[in-house]
């Protein structure tokens, strides 16, 4: 097998942890949250699935495709052309730019519950303005949620109360630093699909705002978002669901659609832009028109060019319901994972959640040696690969096909493994750390 070189990568990773506090602005591309030493780090250019580093060396992307925000592919030539034609006209003048409009009038058609809209340019500052505006109608400070919401002082505030509050939710090692003690006992997470748990969070508490995912790897369950509607339009609770990872993957905007729930808000973000930074919060007017009364306002929420790919964006996934191909796609992989895995006995379970599949080895404290070496094996191989995988529409069933050439290959040699016992002597790198920690 053909030695990797990352030299270039791996040398200008080492600058940035001694200038960037923690070498760069997403933990999910540290290096350390796969196989160290080898990974690449940087790319050079990416099109289509295939990246290419800094040494030259030519991936295919198995796993993140830009953290879900690549749902069409990466440079994907109509919405490239599209944003070029709006930077030569200019992106951000004294005036608004007219797609900002434009853009609102189109979600309020694809989300017909809603009223309003207010943009933003990251998944992490729209759920800011959401938490914003639901707290500000309803008059009430605490928050229940369930999942993931980002790194602002809302969320990471439940890690005051204990720093183990966000493990099942984000990452385990999270310390709320920085974050206002005077928050402490604002946010309450409870278990996603776990009626019990949001139960006794709603009983104890004075909730006004109730947050969750519309999915991640699993769905919820017609029970969980029962009770939810229901105690929310009991007690006046304004329901915000972040869809941020879900959005337009099964459908023409929401799982929420799916499922029969009516939010209060949600929030779109990653694929919207097919990678160009935009993110939206939709509402019911009577929700969002408080805004009006809350200061929430920054230069580059007017930025054209967020529009402009979205509204490019958003036409294709609905002319073509790409979501269609996404879902396909995605139970292919699975179908191959189950067939590869049973062949070679290695047990693994595989989520719901078909435009984000995701398997996970049913080893125990074994997992996370498991995940390493599978991800050290398959880089080996030209892959950039991981247990889960963003689904985009440039991934078809003869490049899935390719791949699990190499899968089944990587599974063979790790079946062998765990039967001799000998999983350690695969290991060429650090484990992924899969926690948070201080890089310098």
């Amino acid at each position: 097998m053909k030695k990797v070189n990352v030299q270039k990568g791996q040398q200008l990773w080492k600058k940035a942890i001694s200038i960037i506090p923690g070498g760069n602005g997403l933990i999910s591309k540290r290096p350390e949250r796969y196989a160290s030493s080898i990974w690449p780090v940087y790319f050079y250019k990416a099109e289509g699935i295939t990246i290419f580093d800094l040494d030259g060396n030519k991936y295919i992307d198995m796993a993140q495709m830009g953290f879900g925000s690549a749902i069409l592919g990466y440079a994907d030539s109509e919405i490239d052309e599209a944003v070029m034609q709006s930077i030569h006209k200019g992106i951000n003048t004294t005036l608004n730019c007219p797609e900002e409009v434009y853009l609102a009038e189109l979600l309020l058609d694809l989300n017909e519950f809603a009223g309003g809209v207010k943009f933003a340019r990251t998944g992490g500052e729209a759920m800011a303005i959401a938490v914003r505006i639901a707290r500000a109608f309803s008059k009430r400070d605490k928050v229940a949620f369930s999942g993931y919401h980002g790194w602002n002082d809302w969320y990471i505030a439940a890690n005051l109360s204990g720093e183990e509050k966000l493990e099942d939710h984000l990452l385990p090692g999270l310390k709320p630093l920085g974050v206002p003690r005077a928050l402490a006992g604002t946010v309450y997470p409870f278990g996603y699909n776990n009626v019990e748990e949001f139960y006794n969070v709603i009983k104890n508490n004075d909730i006004g705002v109730i947050v969750f995912e519309g999915a991640r790897y699993d769905f919820p369950t017609k029970e969980f978002l029962n009770e939810i509607q229901s105690v929310a339009v009991k007690k006046g609770i304004v329901t915000i669901v972040d869809e941020i990872t879900s959005g337009w993957r099964m459908t023409n905007g929401g799982v929420y659609k799916l499922n029969g729930f009516e939010p209060d808000i949600v929030v779109y973000g990653k694929a919207m832009g097919n990678g160009f930074a935009i993110s939206a919060v939709v509402g019911k007017k009577e929700v969002m028109d408080v805004a009006q009364e809350s200061f929430i306002s920054s230069t580059f929420w007017t930025e054209r060019v967020g529009f402009v790919a979205a509204l490019e964006t958003i036409d294709i996934l609905v002319k073509e319901e790409v979501w269609k191909n996404l879902i396909k796609i995605g139970t292919y992989i699975g179908e191959g994972w189950k067939k590869i895995a049973d062949k070679y006995q290695i047990k693994i379970h595989i989520t719901e959640f078909k435009p984000l599949i995701t398997f996970i080895f049913d080893y125990d404290e074994k997992n996370n040696l498991l995940n390493t070496i599978f991800i050290q094996e398959m880089l080996k191989r030209g892959y950039l690969a991981a247990t889960s995988v963003y689904v985009s529409n440039a991934h078809s069933v003869e490049i899935v096909d390719d791949y699990f050439e190499h899968f089944d290959d990587v599974f063979n040699i790790i079946s062998k493994a765990i039967q001799s016992n000998n999983l350690n002597k695969l290991l060429e790198v650090s484990l992924i750390d899969e926690g948070f920690k201080r890089l310098t």
